[in-house]
């Protein structure tokens, strides 16, 4: 079975990678730079769901850390959704400037949001919920929408 740091890892760069078809699209057409980036938002949305209602209080309940780094991300969870907002607002209206400005914050949070989850928090994961790895993966890649194994 994949360890969870692996899975998720590789959900993260589905959703990176449609981030970057976003970018992609910005000089050919606006409407499919916004149908792309609906799409980038809704797998990372599935993504931090997925985080926030199965991954992260499995580990919660296995060690019995709770105001540690699973609140952090969530924190960030909450920064990066405000981000999808507002370049979601400025790419509907045309503010190219604003979108940029949104979108460049987000890209730099989620990279670094992204490593602390893939170098500490999810091998924490692997070590700490391994009884329970089976009944969990099926469980995050239906959330995340992605049946891989």
């Amino acid at each position: 079975m994949t360890p969870i740091r692996d899975y998720m890892s590789a959900d993260h760069r589905r959703c990176d990678d449609l981030f970057a078809a976003v970018e992609q699209s910005l000089t050919r057409s606006g409407t499919a730079a916004a149908d792309l980036f609906e799409a980038f938002c809704h797998a990372t949305l599935a993504h931090f769901q997925a985080e926030e209602e199965l991954l992260f209080p499995a580990f919660e309940q296995a060690t019995g850390i709770r105001m540690g780094p699973t609140q952090m991300m969530r924190l960030e969870h909450q920064q990066m959704r405000t981000l999808m907002d507002e370049a979601r607002a400025a790419l509907v209206s045309g503010d190219e400037e604003g979108y940029s400005g949104a979108a460049e914050t987000l890209l730099i949070l989620m990279q670094q949001h992204n490593m602390k989850e893939e170098n500490v928090l999810y091998p924490m994961c692997d070590e700490n919920l391994a009884a329970y790895q089976a009944e969990l993966m099926p469980l995050l890649q239906k959330a995340t929408g992605s049946e891989r194994s």
